[in-house]
């Protein structure tokens, strides 16, 4: 959970950098999923545990969605501006920064073009964005698999420790109550201090 919680971290970083929305409103849920499955697996609440279960086969979907689109996969297109909810133009920022990628910005020089208005053309990365945001998703969703396999183990280990308990006085041969005793024997109790 930790490295998982660690991977979102830096994953929320870098899509608040590109202004990518649905990313972003996902990892802040995935965060939030994850601290409340530490939570429950500290406080022995297996319901939360369940949340957290049922949150990461969401966000395995999610992932994989994410994978489809970035290798535009059944008519998705990484072009359109999905991720940002049709708010703004922005994209992933490892489209610009990406490792050994060279970032020129070109003014145009038309009239009647808005002087804040650029082209960036980016040439020489070593890896393309896409495969960077495949690489990203791929490592959530083995992160979340492995978290899902731990979080069903502990679910099935608090499932049988509800089985065993033995509440005080229960039904079992082992109780802790006594039987009643038919004769109580009763002792004087004497005052302690000065004996007279």
């Amino acid at each position: 959970c930790v490295f998982l919680q660690l991977a979102t971290l830096e994953r929320q970083i870098f899509d608040f950098l590109g202004f990518q929305w649905a990313p972003i409103l996902g990892n802040f849920l995935q965060i939030i999923v994850v601290i409340l499955g530490l939570f429950g697996t500290i406080q022995f609440r297996p319901r939360y545990i369940v949340v957290y279960t049922v949150w990461t086969a969401l966000w395995v979907t999610w992932n994989v969605f994410i994978i489809c689109f970035y290798l535009e996969v059944g008519g998705l297109s990484k072009e359109t501006d999905l991720m940002t909810f049709n708010i703004s133009m922005h994209r992933s920022w490892w489209r610009e920064h990406g490792p050994g990628c060279i970032r020129r910005v070109v003014r145009p020089s038309a009239p009647g073009v808005l002087e804040d208005y650029s082209y960036v053309s980016v040439t020489g990365c070593i890896i393309d964005f896409q495969y960077l945001e495949v690489i990203h998703s791929a490592i959530q969703i083995l992160l979340s698999l492995v978290g899902f396999v731990y979080a069903c183990y502990v679910i099935s280990l608090f499932m049988e420790e509800e089985d065993s308990f033995d509440f005080i006085g229960g039904l079992d041969t082992h109780s802790y109550r006594q039987p009643p005793q038919e004769h109580v024997e009763l002792k004087p109790v004497k005052p302690v201090g000065k004996v007279l």
